[in-house]
């Protein structure tokens, strides 16, 4: 079966988190006790749809910057009580207005200038337009979110924008158990931390690597440009 499946370019496996990254995010969450999710960098809810999808039942609430993006998304959360969308705002680490750039495939837009290790490697990535943004820390609007019983999971795919959305997130971070955080094998967009800055900025606040899954992968060669990690809060 298993042959035949890979005959047509598919593949075939059992659904579980030795296996399947979705299975294994559901397992992490129920381990940590996560109640509410942060999803910033949401596009149109992508993310909040697959965490339906495995059976988590918590609070969701969704960050998006781009106006088209960001329609769709409320849209798509409008018959989820249980899932919030914050007002149109880029998260990162500081308050006021900034632009984001505009990808043609709208997941790798970013308000970093992209370079040619990540257009070469996806030719719909590329850029095709600029949109004007708020911009605003998550650490100022964490608390209309949050109360004493959460346990926070955040989820961070900002293109390249990792490091500056943790930056304005400090007190948000000491209370959160999980994070879920995009990183870069090789520099995509311009001035950007990589993957091991990350890591050890994280272990240094409290976390440990739990997991790494596949993500960006270049289609010429195979090489993996980037990878989803997560993080979960050590135990004393």
């Amino acid at each position: 079966m298993k042959q035949t499946i890979r005959f047509f370019g598919w593949d075939l496996h059992r659904y579980q988190p030795s296996s399947d990254p979705h299975a294994q995010l559901s397992a992490a969450i129920k381990y940590a006790g996560i109640n509410v999710i942060f999803d910033i960098g949401a596009n149109i809810g992508q993310f909040a749809l697959d965490l339906r999808s495995v059976g988590y039942k918590g609070k969701i609430v969704s960050f998006e910057p781009l106006s088209s993006a960001h329609s769709i998304l409320s849209k798509n959360a409008r018959l989820d009580t249980n899932w919030l969308v914050h007002p149109k705002a880029a998260i990162g680490e500081k308050e006021g207005t900034t632009e984001i750039n505009i990808s043609g495939n709208s997941v790798s837009s970013s308000i970093l200038p992209m370079l040619d290790s990540h257009s070469s490697a996806a030719n719909d990535s590329a850029y095709i337009n600029r949109e004007k943004v708020n911009i605003t820390r998550i650490d100022t609007i964490s608390d209309q979110y949050l109360d004493r019983n959460s346990s926070l999971f955040l989820k961070i795919d900002t293109q390249g924008y990792e490091w500056q959305v943790l930056d304005g997130a400090i007190k948000t971070i000491d209370k959160a158990n999980g994070i879920l955080i995009e990183l870069s094998l090789v520099t995509l967009y311009k001035d950007q931390k990589l993957w091991l800055e990350i890591i050890n900025r994280l272990e240094e606040s409290g976390f440990r690597l739990w997991t790494l899954q596949q993500g960006f992968t270049d289609p010429r060669n195979g090489q993996s440009l980037q990878m989803d990690a997560i993080f979960l809060r050590k135990k004393t």
